[in-house]
């Protein structure tokens, strides 16, 4: 297999259309199939600013799961952490968990939590406790995470404490559902950030940069852009309030242009295409990457292969229908049916609310990755993902 170098030419034009008419102020594009590998770097890195281009940096958002998510099962093969054992020993802040007796009820009418949180549960969003997919403050437990900068928002990471502020307020509150019980997204990762940093012994962003971004050579992957590095900057935007074009979410010297005090498992990194393309590369090769191991065949097959049963699939949609043809593996989705185009059985991957999307497909051997500074408007993903995904999997020869 391979791309059709006419078909490109469609992605091309597919891509730049989302530029010229304002959708996006600017985006990269890699699609790779074995060494084949073909970028589209196009529009602005701000509005009336300088090109984009390929080493360009973006704020990726919520595919920082997947890193997270490679970074605990590292420690899980080394018998640091075990899948099913309880987190109390090191997270004693979420032994006996109290589970709100009506989700969107009072927070003093509660029940004991059936069993202890364990590592699967956080890699799997079965912690009983994420985002609450409703208008903000529409809850009391809602409210309550709002108040104590838990993540009932978009990111931003000049607002959450230190870690272990952020572990001692999260468990203030009572879970929302029984452990185990149903898919809630986002919340876990964060508490997973911390579960790393204490079973490893060094500081989450350490972690991550010693035994994934340095082994991959993912150079330019961090949780802020360094002072001489923010001319490759993007700014972000978000929303289009009237005719006054869109609204800027962060701006280059903002809340990424300095370290952040609680490095955000679930949604705080940025990078490059190329990045992406190196992590991608790694779990093809079943964990391998530049004569490295970072993790063993079976354990990406674990990461890769849904882990959720049709009631949890059913009690925890991100949005209405989303678990028809899909599952969740450990910080990825998975496409589990073709029902859609650009998505077929056995792709896997994870996107950024913030403007990104990124997947392999182990059955084609591709990676794609697609980085833009325009944020979504909702958990469905904007046109310019879709045909991106669509284009890229049309291109493809026999």
């Amino acid at each position: 297999m391979g791309f059709d170098r006419e078909r490109l030419t469609g992605l091309h034009d597919v891509l730049a259309g989302h530029v010229a008419h304002g959708g996006v102020p600017g985006l990269v594009a890699l699609v790779a199939q074995g060494d084949q590998v073909h970028v589209e770097a196009l529009g602005k890195r701000s509005l009336g600013g300088g090109p984009v281009g390929r080493d360009t940096l973006f704020r990726v958002a919520s595919m920082t799961k997947p890193v997270t998510a490679v970074a605990a099962l590292i420690l899980a093969e080394e018998c640091r952490l075990r899948l099913d054992g309880p987190v109390d020993e090191l997270l004693p802040e979420l032994a006996g968990r109290r589970v709100l007796a009506d989700p969107l009820g009072p927070l003093d009418d509660t029940v004991p939590a059936h069993r202890s949180i364990t590592l699967r549960d956080l890699l799997t969003f079965r912690m009983g406790t994420g985002l609450v997919m409703a208008p903000p403050g529409s809850y009391p437990i809602q409210r309550a995470m709002e108040v104590l900068d838990l993540g009932q928002h978009a990111p931003h990471p000049a607002l959450p404490p230190e870690p272990e502020e952020w572990l001692r307020r999260f468990a203030t509150l009572p879970l929302m559902h029984q452990p185990g019980e149903r898919w809630l997204y986002n919340t876990a990762f964060d508490v997973l950030g911390v579960l790393i940093a204490r079973a490893s012994g060094r500081p989450f962003e350490e972690f991550l940069r010693e035994r994934v971004f340095e082994p991959l050579g993912m150079r330019d992957t961090g949780f802020h852009v360094p002072a001489d590095q923010l001319d490759r900057f993007t700014t972000c935007y978000a929303g289009d309030p009237g005719n006054g074009g869109p609204a800027v979410y962060d701006e280059v010297n903002g809340e990424w242009a300095a370290p952040p005090a609680f490095p955000a498992g679930s949604a705080g990194l940025v990078s490059t295409v190329d990045d992406f393309l190196a992590f991608g590369r790694m779990l093809l090769a079943g964990g391998r990457y530049g004569g490295r191991r970072l993790l063993s065949p079976g354990t990406v097959e674990l990461l890769a292969t849904d882990q959720l049963t049709e009631q949890q699939k059913t009690l925890g949609q991100l949005v209405p229908g989303y678990f028809d043809g899909r599952g969740w593996g450990m910080g990825v989705a998975v496409v589990t049916r073709t029902a859609e185009l650009g998505h077929p059985a056995g792709q896997y991957g994870w996107d950024g609310g913030l403007g990104s999307s990124w997947a392999v497909d182990p059955v084609r051997g591709t990676v794609g990755v697609l980085l833009t500074s325009r944020a979504w408007s909702s958990p469905a993903p904007p046109p310019v993902c879709q045909d991106f995904w669509t284009a890229m999997y049309a291109a493809l020869t026999d």
